[in-house]
C-alpha cells in the first residue's frame, strides 16, 4: 500500500468548502487536477471523473462512492481493470478548527500489484495535482465566489 496525504487550512466554514467540493459541474471552472466529475454524491453510485496530473495526459475512470458525510467527508474507490491490480481509495475530509476555519485533508490510499511500479509518478504529478487542487479550493472558498 502507498498513501498520499495532503492538508491545507482554509478560512471558511465546513458548509462552504463542502458546497464547492460537491458542486461537480463547477470543478472544470476552478479545479486544476480533477477536470471533470459527473454523477451524484450518493453512497454506492458511480461517478465519471477525469483527472489530469501536472505534466500528464488526462485519465478518465469510474469510481464507486464509499462515503458521503455532509460537511465532513467524501470518499470513493477507483480501480484499474480488476480489483487488486491498481486500486485507489480517494478521500476528502473537512475538519473545523475554529469558527470560520477548517482543515481540508485530501489523500488517496493505493493498493495492488502495480503500485510499486507507479510510486514515482504518484509522488510526482499526482501529489502535485492534489496540492494544486487544495490551493484552488482554498482560493475559491476564501474569495466568496459562488461554488
Amino acid at each position: 500500500m502507498h498513501e498520499i496525504r495532503t492538508e491545507i487550512e482554509i478560512d471558511s466554514t465546513p458548509e462552504r468548502v463542502w458546497s464547492i467540493l460537491i458542486d461537480f459541474p463547477s470543478h472544470s471552472d476552478w479545479n486544476p487536477f480533477i477536470r471533470f466529475i459527473k454523477g451524484v454524491p450518493k453512497v454506492g453510485d458511480r461517478l465519471t471523473i477525469t483527472i489530469q496530473p501536472q505534466g500528464s495526459r488526462g485519465m478518465t475512470f469510474r469510481p464507486t462512492i464509499l462515503a458521503v458525510i455532509p460537511n465532513q467527508e467524501l470518499r470513493w474507490l477507483g480501480r484499474l481493470l480488476l480489483p487488486g491490480i491498481f486500486d485507489g481509495e480517494h478521500y476528502f475530509r473537512i475538519s473545523q478548527l475554529a469558527p470560520g476555519r477548517v482543515r481540508f485533508t485530501h489523500g488517496e490510499r493505493f493498493s495492488g500489484v502495480m503500485v510499486p511500479f507507479a510510486k514515482s509518478g504518484l509522488e510526482g504529478g499526482t501529489k502535485a495535482g492534489f496540492l494544486a487542487m487544495n490551493q484552488a479550493l482554498k482560493s475559491r472558498a476564501e474569495s466568496g465566489a459562488n461554488p
